[in-house]
């Protein structure tokens, strides 16, 4: 790695020596940055020649030498380098000599570095979100197919009450509809421009940050040089959602190693998303659904990393901030990993509709049913309540399974407003067929929040530059 080829170089004698000048180079990070700062000193170079700064001619050099640039494939000699931008600025003037050396007039590394991040997620965030909205889509088609297929919901991990399967689906994609939301309104929050704040404090030279905002694409310069340089609350809030994300596929994952055990059997994962044994043949183990939750605890610790980054920092640039971009890149890049590999394992799992039913015959599930029961002929809930709570526990007494394993003469003795539709009423078909209400598990509720997904992805996609 070269240390006598830096930006800085005039002022100091005596150098790091290379060790220590590769510990402080950020080079083997931000170089995914390089067509961003390309772009971004492309139409910094426009607004020098614009203000009179710089010539035509010189400008015309400068913006033929960046469209070849643009155009070639970055070479192993950036590792050479301190940083992108000194490796874009030394092919600069490999190609225009002196001319290549007029290029940062009016900006510094500072404000350079800041519009390269914004730059490059706003280039790459909008499709990653079609992406994870194309990933729903081809889920609720899952969703579409089991509006019937009954299952167990849980609460503390304990059989709850049914519920569908097409129900459970749509509270995941609930999430992650939220969560994409969320990308697009941090989106919103960072469509500005910093570049022209230079170190700190703006420049001395006539410089139209307006401009420059405008043929960048953002929607405005930021408002104040000193927070354009100290700011990444946009970083943060970025690798903050890429963390709630992780946070519900690591959930949903959960979810899918319990019901892939022998003692759920609801899911059959593809031989393709499974792995086996060293040691014990018999093994089909749920492993990428394993390693994504797992991997889920390492986006959350980048976000950890850059809170407590910046929560110590005095306010202007400092040399930590080259710490943001690789809990940046890899909170998007293994959000981008696990939620394809997630949702093609997902999709392309079959399922025991027979074991999920069955799950939901005993543990009582139906007890909630049964006081509903009760308060539509006309008793208080809270009796019902108590009635449905000693039925309970005379069946465990008695060693029933479920309610309706009891003779109806010995259910009436716990209360007259039983009656003989009682039993047809108690079936987990009937149950989730009862429940109506808007977000409930009913297939025409379920339908209806399929549409409502559809319809908010459809929105959700309009997101762009």
């Amino acid at each position: 790695m070269k240390n006598n080829n830096v930006l800085w170089a005039g002022r100091l004698e005596d150098k790091p020596d290379t060790a220590a000048f590769e510990f402080q180079s950020s080079i083997r990070v931000d170089k995914r940055l390089a067509l961003d700062d390309i772009l971004g000193s492309k139409v910094h170079a426009a607004m020098l020649a614009k203000g009179g700064i710089i010539s035509d001619e010189d400008f015309k050099a400068l913006d033929k030498a960046f469209a070849e640039m643009i155009e070639e494939q970055i070479d192993d000699s950036i590792d050479e380098y301190e940083d992108v931008h000194s490796y874009i600025e030394a092919r600069l003037k490999e190609r225009l000599g002196d001319v290549g050396r007029k290029i940062h007039a009016g900006r510094s590394r500072n404000d350079q570095v800041v519009t390269d991040l914004r730059l490059y997620i706003l280039r790459i965030l909008p499709d990653m979100c079609k992406n994870f909205l194309k990933q729903v889509d081809a889920t609720l088609n899952t969703a579409s197919l089991h509006l019937e297929t009954i299952m167990p919901g849980y609460t503390h991990l304990q059989r709850a009450q049914p519920v569908t399967l097409a129900h459970w689906i749509c509270a995941w994609e609930t999430a992650i509809i939220r969560d994409i939301s969320r990308f697009v309104d941090a989106l919103k929050r960072m469509n500005e421009c910093p570049l022209g704040s230079g170190a700190l404090a703006g420049s001395g030279l006539p410089l139209d940050r307006a401009f420059t905002a405008k043929e960048l694409g953002f929607e405005r310069p930021t408002l104040n040089s000193m927070d354009s340089v100290a700011d990444r609350d946009f970083v943060i809030e970025i690798v903050s959602d890429c963390a709630i994300m992780m946070t519900h596929l690591s959930r949903f994952c959960e979810d899918i190693v319990l019901w892939s055990s022998q003692e759920f059997g609801f899911i059959n994962l593809a031989d393709k998303w499974s792995t086996g044994s060293s040691i014990m043949p018999q093994k089909k183990n749920p492993d990428f659904a394993e390693l994504i939750r797992g991997k889920a605890a390492r986006v959350e610790g980048n976000l950890v990393t850059l809170i407590t980054l910046m929560k110590g920092l005095p306010y202007a640039y400092d040399k930590d901030l080259q710490e943001d971009k690789e809990a940046l890149f890899d909170s998007l890049d293994t959000l981008e990993a696990c939620s394809e590999y997630f949702w093609q394992m997902f999709n392309s799992a079959s399922f025991n509709k027979e074991k999920m039913k069955a799950a939901c015959i005993g543990g009582f599930m139906e007890a909630t049913d049964a006081a509903d029961y009760l308060v539509r002929k006309g008793m208080p809930f809270r009796t019902a309540h108590e009635v449905v709570a000693k039925i309970v526990r005379h069946c465990i007494d008695t060693e029933r399974k479920a309610i309706t394993e009891l003779p109806f003469e010995e259910l009436h003795t716990f209360s007259e407003f039983f009656e003989e539709d009682v039993y047809t009423s108690l079936e987990p078909e009937a149950c989730v067929a009862a429940r109506k209400t808007s977000g409930g598990p009913a297939p025409e509720e379920v339908k209806k929040q399929i549409e409502a997904l559809r319809a908010r992805s459809k929105e959700l996609a309009q997101v762009s530059r």
